[in-house]
């Protein structure tokens, strides 16, 4: 039983022990190395029936294997991003096929790639169409925050979302508010002469953490204190920008100075145990107010809480990726399902600068056919997955000019062996994070079928690079349909 992430597997570890009792086994990357080796052993010698895990508990050696399932499929912590960057979809399937068992994929809003298997009938589709309480979905409201802006709110929060948590606060019901963005400013600018703090080993801005009150990047780590004097023209006049979720705990506290508050996103979930402690927090002692990242955003069940906030929902939208709309209506229609899962009706609010978008009004009704149709037709015109495979070759190296000349010589090469498939060979160009931790990078992208023979081209590539000198300075990465194109 394989779960997104780390934050949900307590409340499913739960419930699987109180149907299955000791004979359940827990793999997930907070486990300390002795923890993971008893588990291992556990598995092996079958000591136990259920393994309850991460992406990495796919590869769980049980014995009898008879099923296997994905909950939450769509989400993209199941794909490995460093080498070997495998699907664990992927491996699922493969190993169902091998013990000739099912798979079970499973999700409020499937992967437009599992959607399109299953219309194709390479999947077999089975649609639950009410909640196990027979619960409405939650009655979801769109704010403008341009009229906010407007009417003089220069708050996160909607005058409309704030009469909401005190209705909540009022009744003891509790509250959810999502923002997809960790830190108390999302960048540090001088408002004299523009200039922005940015990482020195990589190509982005630093992220203001209020409590400790340093300036950090989210990439590789690099921390600094806070600048109060602008280093560029030694003005005083710095502020800041963009909104996390210290800063939203922040304002929580000032409106709503009664309020019982947590807070889970990667700063406050590092220590073990952190994310079943704030989780068991939240529901035993009916903590009024939860903020939090995607952490929150699937899986989780608490009957109490009535009221989701999303402060904001068109974050996503404008990312430079194909997947963005997917990506925006699969987080706003799963928060919004952990509003009302007891026996009182839920609500949510989602608030954004673009009220227009189809997309989130599609995911205000929670229509996920009406968005997969509308979505399916885009990917086919632009020719995108699942029509076709993105192969992402990734070159990295302290040393841009040479790594620029060989990924050059590299596009040339896929250009000639590829010229007699149906494939088109994009780049070489800078990627969007053009350095990260001192080190350049640039991108070229396959847009074709991933079949035998583009994977044997891709096969003779690696191999003769591992043979070239210049391996020793230029690493090189190929990845099939990568998670993002960063």
């Amino acid at each position: 039983m394989l779960v997104p992430e780390i934050s949900l597997t307590p409340q499913t570890v739960e419930r699987f022990v109180s149907r299955f009792g000791e004979r359940v086994a827990i793999l997930h990357s907070r486990l300390s190395l002795g923890e993971r080796n008893d588990e291992f052993k556990r598995i092996c010698s079958g000591g136990v029936d259920v393994v309850v895990g991460v992406r990495s508990a796919v590869f769980a050696s049980l014995k009898n294997l008879g099923l296997m399932i994905l909950d939450e499929e769509h989400e993209q912590s199941y794909k490995a991003e460093n080498a070997p960057a495998y699907h664990a979809r992927d491996i699922a399937e493969y190993r169902a096929k091998q013990n000739h068992i099912p798979v079970v994929l499973a999700s409020a809003t499937p992967s437009i790639e599992s959607y399109a298997r299953a219309v194709r009938g390479q999947y077999h589709l089975m649609t639950l169409k009410n909640r196990a309480n027979q619960n409405q979905m939650p009655d979801v409201r769109i704010v403008d925050m341009r009229k906010e802006l407007v009417d003089g709110n220069r708050s996160v929060l909607s005058e409309e979302l704030k009469q909401e948590i005190s209705k909540n606060l009022e009744r003891k019901e509790q509250t959810i508010l999502f923002l997809n963005r960790r830190g108390f400013s999302t960048f540090v600018s001088c408002r004299n002469c523009g200039y922005v703090v940015k990482c020195k080993h990589c190509n982005i801005s630093l992220t203001y953490h209020k409590n400790r009150n340093y300036l950090t990047c989210h990439y590789c780590g690099y921390t600094v204190k806070n600048v109060t004097v602008c280093p560029e023209c030694g003005s005083k006049y710095i502020r800041y920008f963009g909104t996390g979720t210290q800063r939203v705990e922040e304002e929580i506290a000032e409106l709503f100075p009664t309020a019982s508050v947590l807070r889970m996103d990667v700063d406050t979930t590092t220590g073990k145990g952190a994310h079943q402690q704030i989780l068991e927090q939240f529901e035993k002692e009916k903590t009024d107010i939860l903020i939090g990242t995607q952490m929150v955003a699937k899986g989780l069940d608490f009957p109490n809480v009535t009221l989701v906030g999303v402060l904001a929902a068109d974050m996503s939208l404008n990312l430079d990726d194909y997947r963005a709309n997917e990506r925006t209506f699969d987080l706003i229609t799963q928060v919004c399902g952990r509003a009302g899962r007891g026996n009182i009706e839920g609500r949510a609010i989602l608030q954004t600068y673009m009220p227009e978008s189809p997309v989130l009004e599609m995911a205000k009704k929670q229509d996920y056919v009406s968005f997969y149709k509308e979505e399916i037709q885009l990917r086919n015109g632009l020719h995108y997955p699942p029509f076709c495979d993105i192969i992402s070759i990734l070159f990295t190296s302290v040393n841009e000019n040479a790594m620029v000349a060989y990924a050059k010589s590299a596009a040339a090469y896929l250009r000639r062996a590829c010229q007699d498939m149906d494939a088109d060979v994009l780049g070489p160009s800078a990627s969007n994070l053009s350095r990260i931790n001192n080190k350049y990078r640039w991108r070229i992208l396959i847009k074709c079928k991933s079949d035998h023979t583009i994977r044997d081209i891709l096969k003779h590539m690696l191999e003769k690079h591992t043979k070239n000198k210049e391996s020793k300075i230029i690493n090189m990465v190929v990845e099939v349909n990568p998670n993002s194109l960063m």
